[in-house]
């Protein structure tokens, strides 16, 4: 049996908490759980200590025995000091797509030709 630690989504509509739960990989996201280890309230600000709240001790037992922590849960265990993660590196993220690249360069095109007519 596989086991992840993830969140589950829980809270009213627009307004989501999600609990940090060790489950089978199987079940589904907000299914059957084996233990909570903590939660998460996105609705919080960053600096609120209340944002993420983890059972470290538990946490350390669970990625002892196997578990595998989906990547934003492996961000709250890196944060917390439990897990060294990798961090991701994306460089075509900020690339504008094709059509922006084409407005843009038409855009320049027209203010070289209004500073070449000045």
């Amino acid at each position: 049996m596989s086991l992840k630690i993830r969140l589950a989504r829980s809270g009213a509509k627009k307004r989501p908490f999600y609990r940090i739960v060790v489950a089978d990989a199987r079940s589904p996201r907000d299914g059957r759980f084996i233990e909570r280890i903590g939660s998460f309230d996105p609705m919080l600000d960053k600096e609120n200590a209340n944002r993420v709240v983890l059972d470290q001790e538990r946490a350390k037992h669970w990625l002892s025995v196997g578990a595998q922590a989906t990547d934003r849960v492996a961000r709250f265990l890196s944060d917390a000091g439990l897990l060294n993660r990798a961090p991701r590196n994306n460089p075509q993220k900020a690339v504008p797509g094709k059509k922006a690249q084409e407005r843009a360069a038409e855009k320049a095109k027209k203010a070289e030709a209004a500073a070449a007519a000045e």
